[in-house]
């Protein structure tokens, strides 16, 4: 069978192109890292996601090496956590469920596409290997607010990411002449471990400790402060770790000053 050269060449270029379209398709459905939502994930009450260890506090977290899971709220009409922060490099596989309605959870730019039902966690894997911004979408009506709801994802550097958390407990008012204390936590959410200085300042004083805090845990310090050192009113104190800042007002004040001594009264 002579077949013509015009055809041989139509023939070649049809096989070549019906290889291209597979490879492109499972290119987008495997080469990315995208794993699809399935029916196997357990049920959960969108009512009491407060309860839950997963989405009481929406955030990220590192699991292993170059790998993150990401706890996404979606509710009428934000996405939690907002902007959703992750470094170069990494794998992140996201959870996302909703307290209210249907929502939709489209990361711009990729093949990150899924609809977020109360009572279900969707959840998707996906690779991000540089450094840029993503916008996030609701792409199913839920609501009048439908068109505000976007939220984004920051892919920052490696050595720039981190997933430290500083929080302080003081008191508000203390009486002059006795001590009074900061409670300092820093927690450390990746696996490798943090090394940093925790730094108070209050008034003209400030004081400073330097401390490990083990990769996935946290370190507490306590400054101990002596209110006769700073004098009766209102004193300004900032905390730092790194680039984390907290800060207050520590009040001062003399009861007896305030009420008076009570030895007179009016006849």
């Amino acid at each position: 069978m002579n077949i013509h050269t015009y055809e041989k060449i139509w023939l070649v270029a049809a096989l070549l192109l019906i290889v291209a379209f597979i490879g492109t398709i499972t290119y987008g459905s495997v080469g990315l890292g995208i794993a699809m939502i399935d029916d196997s994930e357990e049920t959960i009450d969108p009512s009491a996601l407060s309860e839950d260890d997963r989405f009481s506090e929406p955030r990220v977290e590192q699991v292993g090496e170059n790998e993150y899971e990401a706890y996404v709220v979606a509710r009428t009409f934000m996405f939690q956590p907002d902007p959703i922060e992750i470094p170069a490099g990494s794998e992140v596989t996201f959870y996302v469920t909703s307290p209210d309605v249907i929502h939709g959870f489209s990361v711009v730019g990729t093949n990150v596409n899924t609809m977020v039902i109360p009572g279900e966690v969707s959840t998707m894997t996906a690779e991000f290997d540089e450094p840029e911004e993503y916008g996030i979408v609701c792409n199913e009506y839920c609501g009048s607010g439908h068109h505000t709801m976007e939220g984004q994802i920051t892919v920052v550097p490696e050595d720039e990411f981190d997933l430290t958390e500083l929080s302080v407990e003081a008191p508000d008012e203390v009486e002059p002449g006795n001590e009074t204390e900061f409670e300092v936590t820093v927690e450390n959410g990746q696996l490798e471990d943090l090394e940093t200085t925790i730094a108070l300042e209050i008034g003209n004083e400030t004081f400073e400790e330097d401390v490990t805090v083990p990769g996935d845990d946290s370190e507490t310090v306590t400054f101990t402060v002596d209110t006769a050192d700073l004098g009766e009113g209102d004193h300004d104190w900032t905390v730092t770790v790194d680039d984390y800042e907290e800060s207050g007002t520590l009040t001062v004040v003399d009861p007896d000053a305030e009420n008076g001594d009570g030895g007179d009264t009016d006849e």
